[in-house]
């Protein structure tokens, strides 16, 4: 391993926004203005930010400091290094989202809206989602108090206050993802609850993908209308895409033509399959053009009026199609889509004005309703011959949401896909372990040549054994081939080894002492025991853990008032082992963990979750101020960040790969 070891920054979750390359860079900047007066100052950063690439050249002077100005008071203020970099984020988040680069490599709906701090909003958007929310929690039992809310008002943004409203909108799009248990639901909560709301809803906002960069527990206690907005917006977009899967509507294999197509359409990101699926029926018209986005190809309207006369002939109106102005047929395409009996989603102006992430959510819209796929298709034989790759594709999917986390530079939808090329593994090989990445000889996507595909990987692989992976036999080719084996088996060990590197780059707290999982264990049982519980945890693999009592008795143990005894099952069905996993980790998540495992990890005993979840809590408890702790019968002389703590192990397929 290299020698190397980068720019550290004592906050991980700040680290982890920035790639080594950026943070020399960015060090450099620093340390070059600081010279200029031998201090550095609030009031001074927007005169010499002017050299910065983005913030520097798609900001004004003035721009920089009216933004300063409205993000901190006291303008006095030295800034050291750190302070530096997270003025930096949101002044790149602003100058990102005034250039419109913040969506360029992501997918659609997840990044269009979600970190830019541009304090204007599309009134258009929030009426939409205001009517989303009546529409789809009026009946809420909590919720009907505050509902309707006006479009026309503030008060959507007065009621996200207390968090309760968004942690609802999570279980609306991703069911069972918040145990409505843990949501602080009193008519008057003090400051202390909120936040507990917030923290709850932004952990979870990130186990279902949302991407949530630069905002905090403050950002929605203050109503931020551009952050509401923007991780609304992707809370939403989740829910309308969440049945463009296989899994949801085998219908969809009706696209493809044999069983290895049905595996690739089972690769892509649900707007590409909507994309497909529209096309797909457009085929069906005469429409000859192929739509390829959900702006520009759609302006004119004439893409949907053709897709709702074949979706419901007996609804259109021919004057759709001979009418010349585009804002008039666009006003007949929701008629027709009223005849239908499907909400609307947008007006006829976001239409001709091409609004993204509206026209996404009528599309969505549109196929939930009334996707005019055959229930009696031949092709659907082709999913018996699939593999049943429900374990692999729960590993995929903790994988992925833990490398998102991580804050690379672009989102990753498929793990199997989106690796391939060997750049974002690279870019987390760096978030891990920074220095360690050769950046003069990677080659940045868009990558065309396969060679230069196994040249990243190539690295990847020689960094894995570097790290002292167990890579016997595998190759950078087995990377770009997709080989889901291998890549699982690669990415637990890099998590694996980012766990125990974060324990040892913080083993001041153990004298120099090297903690292993062993020390988490001990840990454990010594917090749970020396406030009186009577479980223990006799390994990560202890069957007996299924019943969900041990982890209640930690978390209890570690913060008091954080269990509500009385909603504690006995854990001895496996329903009531259920409710007691999805307790436990939605009571995690509202304490600050952040954590992606499922109920079923739990229950079933994942080992290496197991572990990763006791890590995540230690870390927040190591990391209260210690007068708050109660007392222990062991040190608190291990620690670990959460910012890329992401429970995602996998069991079956990776066994043989780390001895946990």
């Amino acid at each position: 391993m290299s020698g190397y070891v980068g720019i550290l920054v004592s906050d991980p979750w700040l680290q982890n926004q920035f790639t080594q390359v950026e943070l020399r860079s960015l060090k450099s900047h620093f340390m070059a203005m600081r010279r200029e007066s031998g201090k550095l100052t609030l009031n001074d950063l927007a005169s010499r930010m002017s050299r910065l690439k983005v913030v520097g050249e798609n900001l004004t002077e003035e721009e920089r400091a009216s933004c300063i100005r409205d993000l901190y008071k006291n303008l006095d203020e030295e800034v050291d290094f750190e302070f530096f970099l997270k003025v930096y984020l949101k002044l790149h988040a602003h100058a990102s989202a005034r250039t419109g680069s913040v969506a360029k490599n992501s997918s659609a709906f997840l990044k269009a809206a979600t970190t830019t701090l541009l304090h204007t909003i599309s009134e258009s958007e929030k009426a939409s989602y205001v009517a989303h929310i009546n529409n789809y929690l009026a009946e809420d039992k909590f919720l009907k108090q505050y509902l309707p809310i006006d479009p026309a008002t503030n008060d959507l943004f007065e009621i996200v206050k207390d968090g309760v409203l968004l942690c609802k909108l999570i279980n609306l799009a991703v069911p069972g993802t918040i145990d409505e248990r843990a949501i602080n639901t009193k008519r008057v909560l003090n400051p202390w609850e909120r936040n507990e709301n917030h923290t709850l809803c932004l952990n979870s906002a990130k186990a279902i993908g949302c991407t949530v960069v630069n905002i905090g527990t403050q950002d929605f206690i203050e109503g931020r209308r551009h952050l509401v907005v923007g991780l609304i917006s992707q809370i939403i977009k989740i829910q309308l895409l969440a049945d463009l899967n296989l899994k949801k509507t085998p219908q969809l294999v009706e696209l493809v033509q044999d069983s290895q197509e049905a595996e690739e359409l089972m690769s892509l990101p649900p707007e590409k399959i909507l994309l497909r699926w529209m096309n797909f029926q457009l085929k069906k018209s005469p429409f000859k053009k192929t739509v390829t986005n959900f702006s520009s190809d759609v302006k004119d309207a004439e893409a949907y009026a053709h897709l709702l006369n074949v979706l419901a002939p007996e609804c259109s109106n021919p004057s759709t199609l001979t009418v010349k102005e585009a804002l008039a047929r666009a006003k007949l395409v929701l008629e027709h889509a009223d005849r239908m009996g499907c909400k609307r989603y947008l007006t006829a102006k976001d239409i001709v004005e091409g609004s993204p992430n509206l026209n996404l959510a009528f599309v969505a819209h549109v196929f939930q309703h009334r996707n005019g796929l055959s229930t009696k298709t031949t092709q659907i034989s082709f999913l018996e011959t699939l593999p049943d790759d429900t374990q692999i594709s729960r590993e995929e999917r903790a994988f992925r949401l833990w490398m998102n986390s991580l804050g690379n530079s672009s989102y990753i939808d498929n793990v199997f896909e989106d690796l391939r090329n060997g750049w974002l593994l690279l870019e987390t090989l760096d978030k891990v372990s920074p220095g360690i990445v050769n950046w003069k000889i990677a080659n940045r996507p868009p990558i065309k040549l396969p060679f230069r595909k196994v040249e990243n990987c190539n690295q990847v692989v020689k960094i894995g054994k570097q790290l002292k992976f167990s890579l016997v036999n595998v190759a950078g080719n087995d990377i770009v081939q997709g080989n889901k084996k291998l890549i699982l088996a690669y990415l637990w060990q890099l998590m694996r080894y980012n766990i125990l590197q974060l324990l040892k780059n913080l083993r001041f707290h153990s004298h120099g002492k090297e903690i292993n999982d062993a020390d988490i264990l001990q840990w454990a049982n010594g917090r749970v025991s020396s406030s009186g519980g009577q479980a223990r945890m006799n390994s990560f693999k202890d069957k007996s853990l299924s019943d969900g009592i041990f982890f209640l008795e930690l978390l209890s143990a570690v913060q008091p008032r954080a269990v509500n005894w009385s909603l504690v099952t006995k854990g001895i069905t496996d329903e009531e082992k259920k409710m007691n996993a999805t307790y436990i980790i939605s009571i995690a998540r509202k304490l600050g963990c952040s954590i992606f495992l499922l109920p079923e990890d739990l229950t079933e005993v994942n080992q290496k979750m197991i572990l990763t979840l006791t890590a995540s809590i230690m870390y927040w408890h190591l990391k209260q101020p210690s007068e708050e702790k109660p007392a222990a019968g062991t040190s608190d002389s291990e620690t670990i960040s959460n910012s890329t703590l992401d429970d995602s192990a996998s069991e079956s397929s990776l066994e043989d790969t780390a001895n946990l």
